[in-house]
């Protein structure tokens, strides 16, 4: 997109050379749904409570956003997230859908992906999830205890997982994934192991398991920082994660990225893009978009995103274009998440940069610490370093 001297935005020329490599043209679009009924106090996220009257006028500064593309442009992935994008009725959710196959349109056999509460999970809305094209569901379970539930201020009662899970797999959706957090205060190791076989009977094909942070700025840090409870040490969460790997690997699931596990033929294709470093689009609200080697951010205000998309003019508030060896480093250190780490061949295709270029020494003393694998092939964490994944990622850096 190109800015006019008005402040306007206006499409680039369809005239653009091609075709480019996945790294500068998307193949991926992210759309941020940002309505919640209740801001859950760990949540860092860009959303709006209260704000439901303004879903339709929502979608159309998102298919204002979309239209400033000014051509279709095929992808790969759709992935809508939130906030809670089950919040949308059934008839907005048919509309977006609509938006987005006019713009970026989905490519046959795509994966398209979508986030849902369990409590949001009735027939209607899933059955327009199915007639959009909806291929696979991310339901945030968190946990099947109501202490840990209600400690999350989540609000859906463990036993609406079963039915979110039959209705979604009724709707012809097969492909689910359950997103679990660890770490909460209080949580013993065996009612964690409860909730990953609690889970595991529902026989999903992808587990995304997240430790509890604690975000500055958020209600449950300033809780943490008055003193309100006591936070697990730092091995005690280590326990509950070694706990998931093991389970979960037991059980079938490939741990192919740090915080996610996935059945053969079942990785979420469109959070591959990310941690490949390649491109993609994003809309809404505090969307994030990745485009020829810049990054932009969409602002966070809803009034203020409502008001410039359908002005037409840019929503973005955050912008950087960085270095070849600055994207070489952001490259490595999102290689890093997956199992396979950075590989050779593909890092430097993708960069220009051989590895040794980046790593230099400073790999040799967390291969000897067994955190590092460094080889033919190219730099990956071993199962050590994956548990001290932000420590190993500042030492190379």
């Amino acid at each position: 997109m190109m800015e006019s001297m008005t402040g306007k935005v206006t499409p680039r020329p369809s005239s653009d050379p091609g075709p480019s490599p996945p790294w500068r043209v998307p193949t991926a679009v992210y759309v941020h749904i940002p309505f919640c009924r209740h801001h859950c106090h760990y949540c860092d996220f860009a959303i709006a409570t209260g704000k439901n009257h303004l879903k339709d006028r929502y979608l159309d500064a998102v298919e204002a956003e979309f239209t400033r593309l000014g051509e279709s442009r095929p992808v790969e992935t759709w992935f809508w997230g939130g906030g809670t994008p089950s919040e949308l009725s059934p008839e907005q959710i048919l509309r977006l859908c609509q938006i987005m196959r006019r713009w970026v349109p989905l490519n046959p056999g795509g994966e398209f992906s979508l986030e849902v509460n369990p409590d949001d999970c009735d027939p209607a809305r899933l059955a327009a999830m199915a007639e959009g094209g909806v291929t696979r569901v991310s339901i945030g379970v968190q946990s099947f205890h109501n202490a840990t539930l209600e400690f999350l201020e989540r609000r859906h009662d463990p036993t609406q997982v079963a039915s979110a899970v039959a209705l979604a797999r009724q709707s012809g959706i097969a492909n689910i994934s359950l997103d679990l957090i660890f770490g909460s205060p209080g949580q013993s190791l065996e009612l964690w192991k409860r909730d990953l076989q609690s889970a595991l009977e529902f026989q999903p094909n992808h587990f995304s398991t997240y430790g509890l942070t604690y975000e500055k700025g958020t209600p449950l840090w300033k809780r943490m920082t008055k003193g309100d409870f006591l936070p697990l040490a730092d091995d005690q969460e280590l326990s509950r994660y070694e706990l998931a790997i093991d389970l979960l690997e037991q059980a079938g699931f490939e741990h192919y990225e740090v915080s996610n596990f996935a059945k053969p033929g079942r990785r979420c294709k469109h959070n591959e893009v990310y941690w490949a470093n390649h491109a993609y689009f994003g809309a809404g609200m505090g969307a994030a978009r990745y485009v020829n080697g810049k990054r932009e951010v969409n602002t966070r205000d809803l009034d203020a995103y409502l008001r410039k998309s359908l002005a037409g003019e840019e929503t973005a508030f955050q912008s950087e274009s960085l270095s070849p060896l600055e994207e070489a480093k952001e490259t490595l250190g999102l290689n890093l998440r997956r199992q396979a780490g950075a590989r050779r061949a593909e890092f430097l295709q993708r960069t220009g940069l051989h590895l040794e270029e980046i790593v230099g020494s400073k790999a040799e003393p967390l291969v000897e610490k067994g955190l590092l694998i460094q080889d033919m092939q190219g730099v990956r964490l071993t199962r050590q370093g994956r548990y001290l994944f932000d420590w190993v990622i500042g030492r190379l850096f």
